[in-house]
């Protein structure tokens, strides 16, 4: 589970860094990432639509999801907003491929963002 300091709770949170991130997509998954001032706690949210399956489906998914951004957060915890956003396929992807996307992914969109920012 995420510290609540690292949770993203409002629609505008989820806007924000969707619309004005770096985004980068793999076969499983979507991650949108978007850089904030240093001195702001990073925060994580995800969106898993029904399309990706029934609910306990959706629940493992997002649970493998949280972990992995939970690992993101401890290396990065301040100036870092992400998103990411589940594809279908992710039902069917087993942890070690979920991890590799996800991993590609955050690397990708941390560049584009960099660059974006002009660092």
């Amino acid at each position: 589970m995420l510290a609540q300091q690292h949770r993203m709770r409002t629609s505008v949170q989820f806007s924000e860094t969707t619309r004005s991130g770096a985004r980068s997509g793999r076969r499983n998954l979507v991650l949108y990432a978007r850089l904030t001032a240093e001195d702001t706690p990073s925060i994580s949210g995800f969106i898993v639509s029904k399309a990706v399956g029934n609910a306990v489906v959706r629940n493992r998914v997002k649970r493998r999801l949280r972990e992995l951004a939970a690992r993101t957060l401890a290396e990065r915890p301040t100036g870092l907003n992400l998103v990411v956003r589940a594809l279908p396929p992710s039902s069917e992807a087993g942890w070690q491929e979920l991890s590799q996307d996800y991993r590609g992914s955050l690397r990708a969109a941390l560049r584009k963002a960099t660059v974006k920012a002009g660092l």
